[in-house]
């Protein structure tokens, strides 16, 4: 994979995706996708093409905790990620039911809700994931099972109000 523009266009959804889930704002998301790419193109480390996702992930799940250490030194304000879609009647519960999935996805301890994005929206293997995040694998598999196991609750719970 030596070949950015390649690179680029193959991967960069998916690292944007990534980063969007992770920070809850699109602007920084940007940011962490193409600081992402910079580091990629500028690393002198081989990339291997059988890792290139997961080498992509790390490097940009490694910004976005340098940004929280940053940031946390500053006044911390949670702004709420924008819907810019129609907001009819019809959609405000599946709206709700989303708010709620978001909020108990930003509870979850950062590593965790790491390991379920990259298992939920990217399809990593877990032995991809505990690369990525640099964790064993039971505990991978420990930390999706339990994440698994809050969304069923709230799901049930959701169920029972409605």
């Amino acid at each position: 994979m030596t070949n950015f523009r390649t690179l680029y266009q193959r991967y960069s959804a998916d690292v944007f995706r990534f980063a969007l889930y992770l920070s809850g704002n699109r602007s920084d998301a940007e940011d962490i996708t193409s600081e992402t790419f910079v580091r990629a193109w500028t690393s002198s480390a081989r990339i291997r093409a059988d890792t290139v996702k997961g080498y992509l992930f790390t490097i940009a799940r490694n910004l976005y905790l340098r940004e929280l250490r940053r940031s946390r030194r500053d006044v911390e304000l949670q702004r709420p990620i924008e819907d810019t879609a129609p907001d009819p009647l019809a959609m405000a519960e599946q709206k709700a039911q989303f708010r709620a999935v978001l909020a108990r996805l930003r509870e979850l301890p950062e590593v965790d809700r790491s390991a379920v994005l990259l298992r939920a929206l990217e399809g990593l293997t877990y032995e991809e994931i505990a690369r990525a995040l640099g964790i064993s694998l039971a505990a991978v598999k420990t930390k999706i099972h339990r994440a698994r196991l809050s969304f069923a609750d709230l799901r049930n719970h959701q169920e029972e109000r409605g």
